[in-house]
């Protein structure tokens, strides 16, 4: 084992979070000063409306509640935010209420229902704050008319075991809600509305984020039922569903915003923390650390054990020529992968790839891997990932488990569970995408 580079890759995932919490993403991007709130480069004299509201969804979504009650100071009046179970941020004038992730609950929609009583409450003077962030596509939603939740819940069991991308995901999502793409700004009369978003989505599209709720959507219908089609889920969809779908494509039930819809010119979006800022704090601890490093991406999709495999040649190449990096090296990924589930096994997308990692690097020595679910819960798991190196592989054999059937049954978390393998961090309170930091020490160098 590894164990003082795994110690440097797991301090450096440390820092990392603590660098991307909702706490410091907002007070990075927004101040107050008097009665004037700046917003990255917009700024809104608070003292000109009659009310300042704030409403929220998202995993992150309470953190980011806590920071800018901070700013707002008696400027706010009150609000709501929608988040995961384990939330444990503290807040006075916003509420907090818990709902289910990833699959959608009777919770969700009547916390849904109770967020949209008060966006509807806001006129023409009143100023909406809407805090955003990754996992709010599950945690605010409202099925469109004629649909159910079940139907809802049947979908999105489908979209998160076939492959398909966040975005291609967010686009079905969008097209099957009452709320998603933009919809709930027709929800208002708000004056003016700031989003305010911690990004999970590879390439910081506000509208992917949570599915938009008030970001334009230029996707359509008939993109839906094709990403559908393409991964095989269409046959195995509520009727329902096909139908709505169908209506939708022949203009027989509304699309979601579209750019040129006049309710997008009062909203202001701000992106306050990203994967690609995980990736650049990552690089930079990682030079104080004494590591050359190299961000190969800010937008890694793709299979999740593909990438793992691939970045095993990676560790290979390094230790046998120290290229493309003079050792010790860092090579540092941020985005989000996908798994297509083919077994029956427990596991999440970054636990699949550190697995797959660890094949294709046994044996290999001064070689470790993080792949870390930045909001400390990797599929539905109580793991953030796994921190894996060239001996994880033995280690999983030692224990009576053969790895290669572990990751073709979609079982990383047994695997890495019996190798000591696992990355167990609890709810960081944070979600912007994943991080994958790959650390090569070549022996002798």
């Amino acid at each position: 084992m590894d164990k003082e580079l795994r110690e440097k890759l797991r301090a450096l995932g440390q820092k990392v979070l603590c660098e991307v919490s909702p706490e410091r993403c907002i007070t990075r991007y927004l101040r107050r000063e008097g009665t004037v709130l700046y917003a990255g480069l917009s700024s809104f004299d608070l003292a000109r409306f009659r009310r300042v509201l704030v409403v929220g969804f998202g995993k992150a979504a309470s953190g980011m509640a806590q920071a800018l009650e901070k700013i707002l100071g008696d400027f706010l009046d009150g609000g709501m935010v929608i988040v995961g179970s384990s939330s444990s941020a503290e807040t006075k004038r916003i509420r907090v209420v818990n709902a289910s992730h990833p699959i959608p609950d009777e919770r969700t929609v009547s916390a849904s229902h109770e967020l949209l009583e008060l966006a509807r409450t806001a006129g023409p003077q009143d100023f909406l704050i809407v805090l955003i962030s990754g996992g709010g596509s599950a945690l605010f939603e409202i099925p469109a008319r004629g649909l159910s939740l079940e139907d809802l819940q049947c979908t999105t069991d489908l979209l998160l075991r076939c492959g398909a991308t966040i975005r291609e995901m967010n686009v079905v999502r969008k097209h099957l809600s009452a709320v998603k793409g933009g919809l709930l700004l027709h929800q208002t009369q708000a004056g003016a509305i700031l989003a305010v978003i911690l990004s999970d989505i590879p390439g910081d599209d506000v509208g992917t984020v949570a599915s938009g709720p008030v970001s334009a959507d230029p996707s359509t219908f008939a993109e839906a039922r094709a990403i559908l089609e393409r991964y095989g889920a269409w046959d195995f969809l509520p009727a329902s569903i096909r139908a709505y779908i169908h209506r939708g494509e022949h203009g027989l039930v509304p699309e979601t915003v579209k750019p040129s819809d006049p309710s997008l010119a009062k909203v202001a979006h701000l992106v306050v923390g990203s994967g690609k800022l995980a990736a650049e704090v990552a690089q930079e601890f990682g030079i104080q650390m004494g590591f050359h490093t190299q961000i190969l991406t800010t937008t890694m999709q793709g299979e999740a054990r593909e990438i793992g495999k691939f970045l095993g040649s990676i560790a290979a190449e390094e230790v046998r020529f120290a290229r493309p990096l003079p050792s010790p090296a860092l090579f540092i990924l941020a985005g989000e992968t996908t798994v297509t589930v083919r077994g029956a096994g427990k596991g999440g997308r970054n636990q699949e790839l550190a697995l797959a990692f660890a094949l294709a690097v046994e044996g290999l020595a001064g070689v470790a891997l993080l792949a870390l679910a930045t909001d400390g819960q990797d599929g539905c798991t109580d793991a953030a990932g796994g921190i894996v190196d060239g001996g994880t592989a033995g280690r999983i054999k030692a224990a009576g488990i053969d790895p290669h059937r572990a990751l073709s049954a979609n079982d990383s978390y047994t695997a890495l569970s019996v190798s000591g393998d696992l990355l167990l961090l609890g709810p960081t309170g944070t979600n912007v995408a994943d991080l994958v930091l790959l650390g090569v020490e070549r022996r002798g160098a």
